[in-house]
């Protein structure tokens, strides 16, 4: 594609306009939409993206001509010219411009200027110049997404949405992944803490008792001995607490270093600062470094395994569950040649009738037989450094009992508008939901809504038109929630409704409970982590 050459239009040195060249032995056609502007009606370019190779000074002179034109009478929704045609639509005080090639079809173009003019609203509030000029980059990205090449695609407003805002499930399943971890891990550093406080304690009181035995004989010296290697190991830890580190931490976590003093603070004691456990008042500017720092908290062992299961739901919105699909794998990592001919046992508790499948290289008699994973060749290793995929299981199913969570949605119609009641339900008492957010479509141009009685938080996104009901955790404790709100619109205004979670418990109940050498059966410590995400879960 960097070989070809686009239809440029040549200027001669004089500055008039020659014709255009077309690269006809390359078997290049001429494109048929040059360029989309918005501009004033004194033709001043406001936003212009050119979609074949055209000079600024080009593109400026077709703009400033177009006002001219206007005024010859031919009042259309396009004017022609001996090279080039527009075709705009007003916009107040400004024009929406497309400049096509006169051999284009004006059906298409005409139907492509609607779309551009569509496009506009949705990122200015009001069609002025200083509107414009504050949003041209979202617009420009939104043009490239209409036409490329001088060809329409074939999108519609949605999609240019969708795009434009280049909004990715798995950075929001990372995203919540990684809050959960850096909550576990706060909280994993708060019991630290306690603990060090408690030994300062201890070792503060076995110091004291010290000089009572007057420092000699064998129990004396051995007091002695004792208070100072605690004195090393833990009182000296708590010390950059109290003196904000000046350096980031590169290296990993060491607890011996902890209390060095002129070196670099590791991870750990960031943690401890970012919980707020005896800080300075300035430590609270550092969380979000730390935050944006810290390692995933999962304990990786050479051997390590990734339980990850998504969930594609499309349940109506009268309760009846339209399919069900649950896709889950496990993943095996081995970084040590070590631990390469190893076996995984597998516990497998799940009763919903999955469909299990192994790579074709482990032992399927063996699996079946035993639910053990080990290769079809004992003598061969797992490969090293490289994510294999030993396991994996499928559920289809239109059981509604098997939905880990109900949305039940009741709007009702009201002299005002509709009033919404809207509950969820954890059928799967062992799940833990965490993040939830409940995207319900709301009528655009009414303002936000009214809410009622809510349990957890709301967000109104009134550029998406959308009510985001968010929820922290639902759980066996947190089963059930409610959300009322009042807008004006219509039953089918706020379907379909969405849902995303993450959770680290995964829905089948599938884990890896033991891993063991080939030879000898001796136990191999490995780690593990859970998934279970949201590909796509739908009320319509």
């Amino acid at each position: 594609e960097s070989e070809l050459t686009l239809p440029a239009v040549i200027l001669s040195p004089a500055g008039d306009r020659t014709d255009t060249v077309l690269l006809t032995e390359a078997g290049l056609s001429l494109q048929v939409l040059l360029a989309a502007a918005v501009c004033t009606k004194a033709g001043k370019a406001i936003v212009s993206r050119q979609f074949v190779e055209m000079t600024r000074t080009r593109i400026e002179g077709l703009l400033a001509a177009f006002p001219k034109l206007m005024n010859t009478g031919k009042q259309h929704t396009f004017v022609e010219t001996d090279s080039v045609r527009y075709v705009y639509q007003p916009l107040e005080k400004l024009y929406m411009v497309l400049i096509t090639t006169k051999n284009s079809n004006i059906l298409e173009d005409l139907e492509t200027l609607r779309l551009f003019s569509r496009v506009i609203p949705e990122y200015c509030r009001v069609l002025e110049e200083s509107e414009i000029s504050e949003h041209c980059f979202d617009l420009i990205f939104a043009f490239d997404e209409i036409v490329a090449l001088g060809y329409r695609e074939n999108v519609n407003l949605a999609q240019i949405r969708t795009f434009t805002e280049m909004d990715s499930h798995e950075e929001k399943v990372f995203r919540a992944v990684r809050e959960t971890q850096e909550r576990e891990a706060k909280a994993e550093m708060r019991r630290k803490a306690k603990e060090l406080q408690q030994a300062r304690r201890d070792a503060e009181r076995s110091g004291k008792k010290v000089p009572a035995f007057g420092g000699f004989g064998s129990a004396g010296m051995t007091s002695v001995s004792s208070g100072s290697i605690i004195s090393d190991s833990i009182i000296e830890p708590e010390k950059p607490k109290m003196t904000p580190a000046a350096v980031r931490p590169s290296g990993p976590s060491k607890a011996l270093k902890l209390g060095a003093k002129g070196k670099e603070v590791d991870n750990f004691v960031d943690k401890l600062k970012s919980e707020g456990e005896t800080i300075m008042s300035n430590t609270g500017k550092r969380s979000s470094d730390v935050s944006k720092a810290l390692p995933p908290p999962v304990n990786v062992e050479s051997v390590h395994l990734r339980v990850e299961e998504k969930i594609s739901l499309t349940c109506g919105r009268d309760g009846g569950l339209q399919n069900m699909e649950v896709l889950g794998m496990i993943t095996l990592r081995v970084t040590d040649d070590k631990h390469g001919r190893i076996r995984l046992i597998v516990n497998n508790n799940d009763n919903k009738g999955l469909q299990l499948q192994t790579h074709p290289n482990v032992d399927k008699k063996l699996f079946s037989a035993d639910s053990v994973i080990g290769l079809k060749n004992p003598e061969k290793s797992f490969p090293l450094n490289n994510d294999v995929g030993v396991l994996k299981w499928r559920l289809q199913t239109t059981d509604e009992s098997l939905i880990p969570l109900t949305i039940n949605c009741w709007p009702s119609e009201s002299g005002a508008g509709c009033d919404v009641n809207i509950e969820y339900e954890l059928q799967e008492d062992s799940l833990e939901l965490n993040d939830v957010v409940i995207s319900i479509p709301v009528p655009a141009g009414v303002g936000a809504p009214l809410i009622g009685d809510l349990d957890g938080e709301y967000k109104h996104d009134g550029r998406r038109s959308l009510l985001e009901w968010c929820l922290p955790v639902i759980d066996a404790n947190n089963k059930t929630g409610s959300l009322e709100f009042s807008i004006a619109g219509q039953p089918n205004d706020f379907f379909p409704i969405n849902v995303s979670f993450v959770s680290k418990r995964n829905y089948c109940d599938i884990q890896v409970t033991k891993a063991t050498y080939v030879d000898g059966d001796g136990p191999v410590r490995f780690s593990s982590e859970t998934s279970f995400v949201v590909d796509k879960y739908e009320i319509l």
